[in-house]
């Protein structure tokens, strides 16, 4: 059976990351955001860079194999956020048999939507850099 791809809104997320579920154990969140990683990230988070990742997945199923909901974003999760979910997704069916108790979800509008929202929450956004998000993307 085909692994399924859902999207998840931010608001779920950091529901899901103040519910009191271990990052790492319950869910883990993997931000595939290349040069464009700098300025902040979600709390927790692991950065698989895109342009890496064929090179990574298959460790990172490993890594994740007990893990039952892996989250995936990038800057907008238009492309590389989704893109590297359907890798996972179709790297995990094939390599891991009778997985059925795992899902895999993606960020809708990424870290640039978080990062609006949640940027003065220390629980949900670290390493966020002011000046960076007013010189890139202002």
């Amino acid at each position: 059976m085909p692994q399924t791809v859902r999207y998840m809104n931010h608001t779920e997320l950091a529901g899901l990351i103040k519910s009191g579920k271990v990052p790492g154990k319950d869910f883990t969140i993997i931000d595939v955001r290349d040069d464009d990683y700098i300025g902040g990230n979600i709390k927790g988070c692991i950065n698989y860079p895109s342009r890496d990742f064929l090179m990574s997945v298959d460790s990172l199923v490993q890594e994740t194999k007990d893990v039952p909901l892996v989250i995936f974003h990038c800057m907008l999760s238009q492309a590389r956020g989704p893109k590297a979910a359907r890798i996972y997704a179709e790297t995990r069916q094939n390599v891991l048999e009778n997985d059925i108790h795992h899902e895999v979800a993606i960020l809708r509008d990424g870290f640039s939507e978080f990062q609006l929202k949640y940027k003065d929450d220390p629980e949900l956004v670290e390493n966020w850099v002011k000046e960076v998000w007013e010189s890139e993307w202002s």
